[in-house]
């Protein structure tokens, strides 16, 4: 490698000796014709020097301190041991490896059971601040830095997944061994790495003044996306213990297992959860998203309420998430090599699962499904990026190592908005349920028992009070007209625009009841006049023969009114309605008049004459 650096000297002495001799030094040729076939041969070699790959190609490693981080690109050599078995010393001394240069995006094909040796050579560099290669990649099996001390002996520094974070030589959240940077003379290094599956993270050199920056930015943007994290768990958890709501529920169990995931992910965990337990440190990678994704399942399943739609997908969506349990089991035991390989096998089938589940509630009309998958797109779309990155498809970068947590940012204020909605919804489904017995589903209006109950309670107060009150009943009499002449989902809506009219007519201590079909009830708290009384009428219905928006012009509802005063005219609330009932009941369909005083006399039924009656001459 010292040798490779002076080499990299090459182009400035190459370049400082033609400026010094430059085509001058062709005149001892003599002859024109030796001095262009010296110039033809100069040209050649220029040439043949352009064609082969020349040392001085590649970019020397400068540390920097104007430029951070600096990567190592293409100044160090590569080799994967198949075996895994060298040693640094036996690396050192063999010719017949086939060394290849180093790459900024390189992803390097190695398995468990494999090592990859990476040799780079430090060159003099001002040695005012501490260095340190750093691998950005929290989740490596083992980094081991080697160097040539004073006695000729490799000395080690060790971190990764398999060394207990507070033994690494700078406990951080990933990687970060100290360099030894002299003025001088350059140093040596072998870097030995091991990972479970392809790796590809860039090495890079970093100072310490620099590192202290970047970490309290880093510090910054991990502490507000765990803070999310946290806040949305406890209010899950507190939603699903006061609303009953499993789906509140799982969610919690979910945003739980996706902090902990990523404080796996991004070294927080070994960091500072468990500094002391690198078995864990190591499986948590595996376990905690298999976990994550059995919990989205369920969350999902119950966020569409799919055991009442679906019972057979809820349960294929159940026993997929108790699969994941068991294996989430399993990866904490097998060996290494076995480890990402069953992972990779179950992360794809939760997440076409959850999207199918998702499609089919949304196209059987749940209002809900389109928004919960589009607030779980971002995070399917960063876990396949990862998936990818750990397969080898993609180099470890920005989006690889925080499009995670940019998706379950995005997610999480979508998914916490489409609960409320969706448990505010279940509210209001409730208490219609539950008032079903007292209101009417279709117009929201009381229903008849609970008007009979008014009416009695109004009765008793207009006696105690010694004013008068009234009690309507509205009959719709054109309902077949309607339905004849515009169809029948006119005629159906009739009643429900009757009762928006009924309740702009009532003031608000009045109470309007629908009691049939085509029935309505009204009662008019007191203190209430017959003069008052006899306006009523008129005005509901006139306001019911007033066009509806969205409707046809002549489609209108013709009311018949019956009323009457309590507690004068009757204080026996059922009999008060039977008689009203029977009033409108004899209201001849010929008849002009639309509003009735309990009281007045019918008039009398018209006869139809025959031919042979005379007709009677008036005096």
């Amino acid at each position: 490698m010292i040798f490779k650096y002076i080499l990299a000297l090459r182009p400035y002495q190459t370049t400082r000796q033609a400026r010094t001799t430059g085509f001058a030094g062709l005149s001892r040729y003599g002859s024109p014709l030796q001095s262009m076939i010296a110039v033809l041969a100069l040209v050649a070699g220029l040439l043949a020097a352009l064609a082969s790959p020349p040392a001085w190609s590649r970019t020397v490693l400068d540390l920097d301190t104007q430029q951070q981080p600096v990567a190592l690109q293409d100044w160090g050599d590569y080799w994967i041991d198949k075996t895994a078995q060298l040693t640094p010393s036996q690396v050192a001394a063999r010719q017949d490896i086939p060394w290849q240069p180093t790459s900024k995006q390189a992803i390097y094909p190695m398995t468990a059971g494999q090592a990859l040796w990476i040799r780079f050579t430090v060159p003099p560099a001002p040695d005012a601040e501490r260095w340190y290669i750093e691998i950005p990649y929290p989740s490596i099996n083992q980094a081991s830095l080697y160097t040539l001390d004073s006695a000729g002996q490799w000395g080690e520094q060790k971190a990764g997944d398999l060394v207990a974070v507070n033994k690494w030589p700078v406990p951080h959240r990933h990687p970060l061994i100290p360099i030894a940077v002299s003025a001088e003379v350059p140093t040596s290094y072998l870097l030995r790495l091991e990972n479970g599956h392809a790796f590809s993270a860039p090495l890079q050199f970093v100072s310490e003044s620099y590192l202290s920056h970047s970490e309290q930015r880093v510090s910054l943007i991990l502490g507000i996306f765990f803070g999310l994290i946290g806040l949305a768990a406890i209010i899950s958890t507190i939603s699903a213990l006061s609303l009953r709501d499993p789906a509140y529920g799982f969610y919690a169990l979910a945003v739980t297992l996706t902090g902990l995931t990523q404080a796996t992910v991004t070294g927080i965990g070994g960091l500072h959860l468990w500094p002391n337990a690198p078995w864990w440190n190591d499986v948590s990678t595996s376990v905690l998203p298999t976990l994550e994704l059995a919990a989205t399942l369920m969350f999902v399943s119950a966020a569409v309420s799919l055991p009442e739609r679906s019972l057979r997908l809820h349960r294929s969506l159940a026993g997929v998430a108790l699969f994941g349990v068991l294996l989430a089991v399993a990866l904490a035991i097998v060996p290494q090599e076995q480890r990402m390989r069953l992972f990779m096998f179950y992360v794809f089938l939760p997440q076409v699962l959850a999207i199918y589940a998702l499609v089919w509630t949304w196209r059987r009309g749940d209002r809900f499904a389109p928004w919960l998958l589009l607030g779980l797109f971002p995070v399917m779309a960063a876990a396949a990026y990862m998936m990818a990155r750990n397969a080898g498809l993609v180099p470890i970068g920005f989006m690889t190592q925080h499009g995670t947590q940019i998706g379950v940012a995005i997610e999480l204020p979508i998914i916490m908005v489409i609960l409320m909605l969706r448990s505010q919804h279940r509210r209001e489904n409730t208490r219609r349920i539950q008032g079903l017995d007292r209101v009417d589903p279709a117009t929201g209006l009381i229903n008849g028992h609970v008007f009979a109950e008014r009416l009695i309670r109004m009765i008793a107060r207009s006696e105690r009070l010694r004013h008068q009150s009234a009690v309507m009943l509205i009959d719709i009499v054109n309902t077949e007209q309607t339905q004849r002449d515009f169809g029948r989902k006119a005629a159906e809506e009739l009643p429900l625009r009757v009762a928006e009219r009924l309740l702009s007519t009532a003031r608000e201590i009045d109470s309007a009841a629908r009691l049939s079909a085509r029935r309505f009830g009204m009662l008019v708290e007191g203190p209430f006049s017959a003069e008052d009384a006899a306006t009523l009428g008129p005005r509901i219905v006139a306001r019911c023969l007033m066009p509806y928006k969205g409707m046809h012009v002549d489609c209108v509802a013709q009311v018949r009114v019956a009323y009457a005063l309590v507690p004068d005219q009757g204080s026996n609330a059922q009999g008060l309605l039977t008689r009203l009932e029977e009033r409108l009941a004899s209201a001849s369909n010929t008849e002009k008049k639309a509003v009735f005083m309990l009281g007045e006399n019918p008039p009398p039924p018209r006869r139809h004459r025959t031919r042979r009656e005379a007709v009677p001459i008036p005096d």
